[in-house]
């Protein structure tokens, strides 16, 4: 058996020409595009280069992008204030939070005062409640775009059994509540899980949100599994041991090049969408 690569690079891109012509028609319609506000607090490369992307991504699709830069220093009340300034700009459509804010800040209380339909991240705890209830809310952006990876390639969900290995707010609690809501049994495991070898035996998808190097083996995974792996480590490895896998699952995503560009592409996705709903498209 040879599995399918999951290409999330190849779909992001097919979105983008897609979401670029959504873009043009809002601007023919009314002259206005979606506008997303990124913020990012503090001097963490890594974060600068993570905005930098997604202000580039907003570019290829003719979107517009506000970069809002604010000290390391910065109080939780000073984002806070610059949160609802962006809130009540009828200008700006999605509102981007840069994770992680410096230790001073209390991060939960600043997503939280993002306003819903702005929260193109899916970062609050009302959009998750709203989307673990099937209510309309803009999914959190890593495991909305595994979602759409995976119906991007019509892999089969219903009724099948799926292994979340990962429980952080972002990303595998929400995960969870997305495949549960596409109908498939889900068991949620973490790194202190006893036993997790033999839950991960059981999995029909296997999803590998831990953050840790390899940390859920090859063959601790059933052959014909569809894997998804939402991790990226230094030497290009992700949570998941996948090079055996080639051989031997249904369906596997690659790292990089698998969920990485799908987390971008949604955030933009949702944007345009908030955009549409905004501008009456």
């Amino acid at each position: 058996m040879t599995a399918l690569i999951l290409d999330g690079k190849a779909l992001a891109k097919k979105t983008e020409e897609e979401l670029s012509l959504r873009v043009k028609a809002l601007k023919e319609k009314g002259g206005s595009t979606p506008i997303l506000a990124t913020i990012l607090v503090g001097d963490d490369p890594a974060s600068a280069t993570y905005v930098k992307m997604k202000g580039n991504a907003c570019e290829r699709i003719g979107m517009g992008s506000i970069r809002v830069e604010m000290p390391t220093e910065t109080t939780t009340q000073e984002l806070l204030k610059k949160i609802e300034e962006l809130n009540q700009n009828p200008d700006v459509h999605g509102i981007l939070l840069q994770h992680p804010v410096p230790a001073q800040i209390d991060e939960r209380a600043c997503f939280d005062a993002i306003a819903l339909k702005k929260d193109v991240d899916g970062v609050t705890c009302l959009g998750f409640g709203r989307m673990s209830m099937g209510e309309p809310a803009y999914g959190s952006a890593t495991p909305k775009g595994i979602m759409r990876l995976l119906e991007g390639f019509n892999m089969p969900l219903a009724g099948k059994h799926a292994v979340v290995v990962g429980r952080s707010p972002i990303l595998g609690k929400p995960m969870a509540m997305m495949l549960l809501n596409a109908n498939a049994t889900v068991t949620i495991c973490h790194s202190r899980t006893q036993n997790l070898a033999d839950h991960i035996k059981q999995a029909d998808i296997i999803v590998g949100a831990v953050g840790k190097p390899e940390f859920i083996k090859a063959e601790w995974i059933k052959d014909g599994a569809i894997v998804v792996d939402a991790g990226y480590h230094p030497g290009g490895v992700g949570d998941i041991e996948l090079a055996p896998l080639a051989s031997r699952a249904a369906a596997y995503t690659p790292v990089p090049g698998g969920v990485g560009p799908m987390t971008i592409n949604t955030l933009i996705y949702q944007t345009v969408e908030a955009g549409e709903k905004s501008l009456g498209a």
